[in-house]
């Protein structure tokens, strides 16, 4: 995701909100900590899965059990620790970034969470470096700059396994996918043309669910 402001849109009453996070499963301990180093101390900490997505995620991947997760966008390292809650006994999930500077914390609480060995994080263009993973991936989780989103799509599309799921963040962009195409900038323009792409792909069976700022999950027919 970019570097800039990013104004984000309360899409349930607070009320209801605290009783939904309040009726799911707790962070854990590292995890609450992950959550408030990230605000205290990075950009953009909007950007954090956070509590609720956290556990919807590791939630997905307990459902799926994939042996190989490909995680597109690794920010400080909270979605990745979740999805591989899930993750099959002997599995490995990648996870890219450009952010070079976030590197040291993401390596510390994955080892802080004795991960290490199972998340292998790479950083550079994900477009450069997903054909380098020698690998098929049962689960995809797509979180990085929206320009690219169906690029990604394309990308590994033929590298997940059949019966294998494409999840995507953000795809309701705080409600800006509802307003006036013409005046929509690129970032909003890339979403709404991604989750068109997936509605009238075929090869998969999709669902656009409204949780926090929207997933919409391919499952690979």
């Amino acid at each position: 995701m970019k570097q800039t402001e990013i104004k984000t849109v309360e899409f349930l009453d607070p009320a209801i909100d605290e009783y939904v996070l309040s009726h799911s499963q707790a962070e854990t301990g590292l995890l609450q900590h992950l959550n408030r180093e990230t605000h205290r101390a990075v950009a953009l900490p909007q950007m954090l899965s956070g509590h609720f997505q956290g556990r919807v995620l590791s939630m997905l991947s307990h459902m799926i059990r994939p042996k190989t997760v490909l995680e597109i966008g690794t920010y400080t390292g909270y979605s990745a620790l979740c999805l591989v809650e899930g993750l099959q006994a002997g599995g490995k999930l990648y996870t890219i970034d450009v952010n070079k500077d976030l590197e040291p914390m993401v390596r510390h609480y994955f080892q802080q969470a004795g991960v290490s060995d199972r998340i292998e994080f790479r950083l550079g263009m994900a477009l450069e470096v997903i054909p380098s993973i020698q690998a098929q991936f049962d689960l995809v989780f797509i979180d990085a700059d929206k320009e690219n989103y169906s690029s990604y799509y394309d990308c590994v599309f033929d590298r997940v396994s059949p019966g294998g799921y494409i999840i995507a963040d953000n795809v309701l962009w705080s409600g800006k996918v509802l307003g006036d195409y013409a005046s929509m900038d690129a970032e909003t323009r890339s979403l709404v043309a991604y989750s068109e792409k997936i509605h009238q792909d075929p090869r998969v069976e999709h669902v656009l669910l409204p949780i926090r700022d929207g997933l919409m999950i391919a499952r690979k027919r």
